[in-house]
């Protein structure tokens, strides 16, 4: 990610608060908060679950897709 990529995309998503973090010290800010976790278009407010730590891959993929499905259906209603 580089700082140019805030005046391409209109979402800078990440997949937990260390990405979040991490984006954030790159761009050094974000007047129209475009940086979010995946899961904040849920009403799940939370980090995805690493599997590299967890072993769970299946509760991982149910929380990307669970945020992917909510992402879509937000960029369904600005349109």
């Amino acid at each position: 990610m580089s700082r140019k990529d805030y005046v391409v995309y209109d979402y800078l998503i990440g997949m937990d608060s260390m990405n979040l973090r991490n984006m954030l010290r790159i761009l050094k800010e974000d007047p129209k908060h475009k940086c979010c976790r995946l899961l904040d278009f849920t009403d799940h407010l939370q980090d995805i679950a690493d599997p590299w730590y967890t072993g769970d891959f299946e509760r991982t993929y149910q929380q990307i897709d669970q945020g992917c499905r909510a992402l879509l259906e937000k960029i369904r209603k600005e349109r």
